[in-house]
């Protein structure tokens, strides 16, 4: 069985860290505190059970970290993870932490768990990055991505049912590949929505009732409508046309999936300004083309929201 590591909520992510690690190293493991500079950090003091192996035990204070992304198909090697001459870098910018835990003698071993892909050459590249920055034998640091969490549940089981990792409770995520095409396809015929006319369709409920029921802010609903009104007619012709039949399918398994998510999700979400402005944020983070035309994305989000495909309605 293979697990969406990325699907996971930051919380859950870091608990199942937790689990893994009392799973190889024992009941001592000490959990997750947020510290003053933001980070989030697990620590073993003694003789660990099985790792990183049971005949060859890393002994004294072990640090742990788990760095979670929703990204798919991240790496250890993306720049904004790693990369030497970045300070920006997610590693480089704990480094004066482990320093310090390494000079206050509060660091004997470092493991860095991440649900990134990690190949062998950026293992060797970052460990002895690491151990060179920070005074650490390079046996005392250790990097594991997906390939090996996977590993580890496959061997450990009760991993999985420790952490209660269940899809049912997993957090507002959803796939970016179809409304991608539909967005891609946008912008392509760009002349599209640059002609637009000031008169547009009626929605199927009136805007100021929509968002009443579905608790968007005023403000946010006025700007939106201010900005992006205009564009829906253009939208919708432009999925009806016969030859964009295979666009319209996908449009509307992206709205299918949206929905069912978001009406799952909701109450975890205090208004429908942060549901919009989370999607917006996690779907760019999740494919390129959606980075790329942010400004289109937001217009058939948009669309989507007035044509009553997502958010609630008087009927629900």
């Amino acid at each position: 069985m293979k697990y969406a590591f990325h699907e996971l909520s930051y919380d859950q992510f870091e608990n199942l860290v937790v689990c893994i690690c009392m799973t190889l190293f024992g009941n001592e493991v000490q959990g997750f505190a947020k510290g003053p500079d933001g980070g989030k950090d697990a620590q073993f003091r003694g003789t660990a059970e099985a790792f990183p192996s049971t005949t060859a035990p890393w002994s004294g204070t072990t640090i742990i970290q788990a760095k979670h992304t929703i990204g798919q198909d991240r790496t250890f090697s993306d720049s904004d993870f790693f990369s030497e001459s970045s300070q920006s870098a997610t590693i480089q910018k704990e480094l004066p932490r482990i320093k310090r835990l390494r000079a206050e003698g509060e660091l004997d071993h470092y493991l860095l768990i991440a649900n990134r892909r990690l190949s062998g050459t950026a293992e060797s590249r970052i460990r002895r990055f690491i151990s060179s920055e920070c005074n650490i034998p390079e046996p005392s640091i250790s990097l594991c991505g997906t390939e090996r969490l996977e590993l580890w549940l496959k061997k450990y089981p009760n991993i999985a049912l420790m952490a209660d990792i269940d899809p049912i409770d997993s957090p507002l995520i959803v796939s970016p590949d179809d409304l991608a095409e539909v967005v891609e396809a946008l912008a392509e015929n760009n002349d599209i929505l640059k002609n637009h006319t000031d008169s547009v369709p009626t929605p199927r409920v009136p805007y100021d009732q929509k968002h009443r029921i579905n608790n968007m802010t005023p403000s946010y609903a006025k700007a939106q409508q201010d900005r992006y009104l205009k564009d829906t007619k253009q939208i919708q012709t432009f999925l009806a046309a016969p030859e964009n039949a295979h666009l319209l399918q996908k449009y509307e398994d992206t709205v299918e999936s949206f929905q069912f998510r978001i009406l799952s999700k909701r109450k975890d979400y205090q208004t429908f300004d942060e549901i919009f402005e989370y999607l917006i944020k996690l779907l760019q983070e999740r494919d390129p083309v959606l980075r790329k035309h942010q400004r289109l994305m937001r217009r058939v989000l948009f669309y989507m929201y007035w044509h009553c495909d997502i958010g609630e309605t008087e009927d629900a």
